[in-house]
């Protein structure tokens, strides 16, 4: 499964969450972009496909939620 994390407004550094994304993920998860600009920035998460997909996006959700960021973030998910 691939995600876009777009952000707009965030309020904190997006290599912070980058690395509390990597560290959630471990081996079920790898950041494959990132990019920012007017305003907006991204992430983009590639998540195993062994990984249940309501699992992985609530450990996604959680994550954003813990850094106080997800109002700030939209997900973008596909195949």
């Amino acid at each position: 499964m691939f995600v876009e994390i777009v952000f707009v407004g965030l309020p904190i550094d997006r290599d912070e969450v980058e690395e509390a994304l990597e560290a959630a993920f471990g081996s079920d998860g790898e950041i494959t972009g990132a990019g920012g600009g007017m305003g907006r920035c991204h992430l983009d998460l590639e998540i195993e496909e062994s990984l249940d997909p309501d699992t992985a996006l609530a450990r996604l959700r959680g994550v954003l939620i813990g850094l106080g960021v997800e109002e700030h973030a939209t997900l973008n998910v596909s195949d």
